[in-house]
């Protein structure tokens, strides 16, 4: 867990204060994330999570902040940013940007099943469907003009079979861009990061009686019952205007892999695209553009996280994680070319 920022109890307190949310009862780190300071805050009001932002500015934040609220306003269950006085969202706190946003209920599921995937493709399509009219644009600053810039940086620290297979990559994506069919992708805010420990899900066998009741577009109960559902996605600092494609191939990556070895689960990402499907249908360049954005979403975590090796930041705590498992999975997405099915395949 990284802890660039220490929060002091009062620091916290007279955030808590400004934002009327009662005195404060608990801070604590949350053992989770890299990129910024992160702690649960609880109050006499509730539980909330208060972030300090690291490497963001105050003139990007607007952008993730007033996507989640408009996600949230819309039906969509993400953390929603609390507002001063004035209505302002982001806030300062040790001379750094700040936001305290609602706490999600439930707990990650680190091994997920077909359950699971359904629910996250059905959620993730009514995401892209919600925020079709944010007004907001910034670009995904983890797209193409980052791998550019941050491919040359990492070079010198790498094996000649990596720095070969992270110049061929980068050569194909920036092709790939290039392309009339990739410009035609459909397109929007996305998350860009949906891996399995920025979603929680709720309930189970001892919670069943108070599941509630599945929102539209959401993975049918039909012999569910007693099982988790999702109750929300969250962290939403990778967030940006990108192809819908993209924010799928990035979850499909990482909910629908066998982790030892890198390859699709045919059945999860299967299930996964077919309950998207069930609420947006894939444009037909979408479909047959897949395997390269699975590379692309491959490639872009393998190089952030050799950055994260190579050229670390200071932190009182930070665990970079390991980049040999995206190595590992581009490697198979280059080698297996993985289309979705066709919704009647996908539904026999």
């Amino acid at each position: 867990m990284a802890v660039f920022t220490e929060v002091s109890a009062a620091d916290a307190a007279a955030l808590a204060e400004r934002l009327a949310l009662g005195p404060v009862t608990g801070l604590q780190p949350i053992a989770a994330g890299i990129e910024n300071t992160n702690y649960f805050l609880s109050t006499e009001r509730g539980d909330w999570v208060l972030t300090l932002f690291e490497r963001l500015s105050a003139e990007q934040l607007p952008f993730y902040l007033e996507l989640m609220r408009h996600l949230a306003q819309r039906g969509i269950p993400v953390p929603e940013p609390r507002a001063d006085g004035h209505g302002r969202i982001l806030h300062t706190l040790c001379g750094k940007p700040a936001a305290v946003v609602d706490r999600l209920r439930g707990r990650h599921q680190l091994a997920p099943d077909l359950h699971h995937c359904q629910q996250v493709g059905a959620m993730l399509a009514r995401m892209h469907l919600a925020g079709q009219d944010f007004p907001l644009v910034q670009p995904n600053l983890r797209g193409l003009p980052w791998w550019r810039e941050t491919v040359p940086q990492v070079l010198p620290f790498v094996t000649d079979a990596q720095r070969a297979l992270l110049t061929d990559e980068l050569a194909f994506q920036a092709s790939l861009a290039a392309s009339p069919a990739y410009a035609a992708l459909p397109r929007g805010p996305v998350h860009a990061d949906l891996f399995r420990d920025n979603v929680m899900f709720d309930g189970g066998p001892d919670a069943a009686a108070e599941l509630p009741a599945p929102a539209p577009g959401d993975a049918p109960a039909v012999g569910l019952t007693g099982r988790e559902r999702l109750s929300g996605f969250f962290d939403f600092y990778f967030a940006g205007v990108d192809t819908w494609g993209f924010d799928l191939a990035v979850c499909l990556n990482d909910w629908c892999i066998d982790l030892d070895s890198g390859r699709l689960d045919e059945a999860r990402a299967t299930a996964f695209v077919a309950a998207y499907e069930g609420v947006r249908p894939l444009h037909g360049d979408e479909r047959r553009l897949m395997p390269a954005l699975l590379r692309a979403a491959a490639f872009r975590f393998w190089l952030s996280r050799l950055w994260d090796l190579h050229l670390p930041r200071e932190a009182s705590m930070l665990k970079a994680h390991d980049p040999v498992h995206f190595e590992r999975v581009l490697d198979a997405r280059r080698r297996e070319p993985w289309h979705p099915a066709p919704v009647d395949e996908a539904d026999a």
